[in-house]
């Protein structure tokens, strides 16, 4: 990782060996070990921490970014709303016929109407107000 060989790796222990006696090496080669396990924890959570600082960041960007999409898009639904498709033009009468009278009703289109669906009414009152058949309470009269 920093370019340490084997060989340096060995003269820094012979030298550790010298300096700290064969009794105390032990002891400080654990303690050394747990500092530097310490050091590859915090080191690790910090660059955990801002990976995931710049993921949110860019997420909140992201979302940023979606809502002012949302609102131009709003915006340009209000200023000019989508156009509707005009209905089919009506066949044309022969142009040779003779014009029908003012008081004749309109010939029926030739294609047949689909039901419309309607959604249920909502009632005003509330459903569990129905459900535990509770008393609705009057409203007050409103001062005009």
């Amino acid at each position: 990782m920093f370019g340490i060989s084997f060989g340096e790796l060995l003269l820094v222990g012979l030298v550790a060996l010298l300096v700290l006696g064969p009794e105390r090496l032990p002891g400080a080669a654990r303690t050394a070990g747990l500092w530097i396990g310490r050091l590859k924890r915090s080191f690790n959570a910090i660059k955990q921490e801002v990976e995931r600082e710049i993921g949110a960041d860019e997420i909140r960007r992201q979302l940023h970014n979606e809502h002012i999409l949302a609102l131009e898009q709003e915006a340009r639904n209000a200023i000019a709303p989508p156009q509707v498709p005009a209905a089919p033009p009506l066949a044309q009468a022969d142009v040779n016929a003779t014009p029908a009278p003012a008081t004749a009703v309109a010939p029926a289109t030739t294609q047949p109407a689909a039901p419309a669906e309607t959604a249920p009414v909502a009632e005003p009152v509330n459903e569990l107000q129905g459900q535990l058949e509770l008393p609705v309470p009057p409203q007050p009269p409103r001062a005009p």
